[in-house]
């Protein structure tokens, strides 16, 4: 795997990517400038440049935390006791919980991480792959246990899964009556009613 930047380890670094994540968020990576950045700050363009190398260098941030994230809902997931109806419940609501939890940063995960340049692409890129590689374990383990339909299809079913979590962050509004949890649950439902099928006649 290639190599990182370093993370940001200060409260004024911890504050950069905070204020980042928030602009690339609502402007995007391209609509940001540096001086929209050192604004948000309260600083001069130069003094932000002396912090960073680039504004590369705060995408990275934003994003590589994002994955962390998501993986480590994953992982704990994953790795929860339980058949797999119950564990891609988890999955799902720990998924959005986190998306809501940390929308801006969430939202330039999902949208902004193409506009890395190598080699911190494929860095991200290899964590989303492992990410979605957990999901598609669960299904596939239903599949094999019998506990979800013989023809469901892995590919497919992952996909459905990750695309009811990813656009949350577009519709979601806090003052809804339903909160992240309930939203992953009730999603998490009819996914599962779908891969069950009559294996759960």
């Amino acid at each position: 795997m290639t190599q990182a930047a370093p993370r940001a380890s200060t409260q004024r670094r911890a504050e950069m990517v905070h204020v980042a994540a928030r602009l690339f968020s609502e402007r995007g990576y391209h609509g940001t400038s540096m001086k929209h950045l050192a604004d948000a700050l309260g600083m001069q363009k130069g003094s932000l440049y002396a912090h960073i190398g680039a504004k590369q260098d705060l995408l990275f941030d934003v994003v590589d935390e994002g994955a962390e994230r998501f993986l480590a809902r994953g992982r704990e997931a994953a790795q929860s006791p339980g058949n797999a109806a119950r564990r891609l419940e988890r999955m799902l609501t720990g998924h959005i919980t986190t998306a809501i939890e940390h929308i801006d940063a969430a939202t330039v995960f999902l949208n902004e991480w193409r506009y890395l340049t190598e080699p911190r692409r494929s860095h991200i890129q290899v964590k989303r792959d492992l990410y979605e590689d957990m999901v598609r374990s669960i299904v596939a383990g239903g599949i094999a246990g019998g506990e979800f339909r013989a023809d469901a299809d892995v590919r497919f079913g992952s996909l459905l899964f990750l695309s009811a979590g990813n656009w949350v962050y577009a519709w979601y509004r806090p003052t809804g009556e339903l909160s992240p949890g309930e939203v992953g649950r009730n999603f998490a439902r009819l996914i599962i009613k779908g891969l069950q099928g009559e294996a759960s006649q």
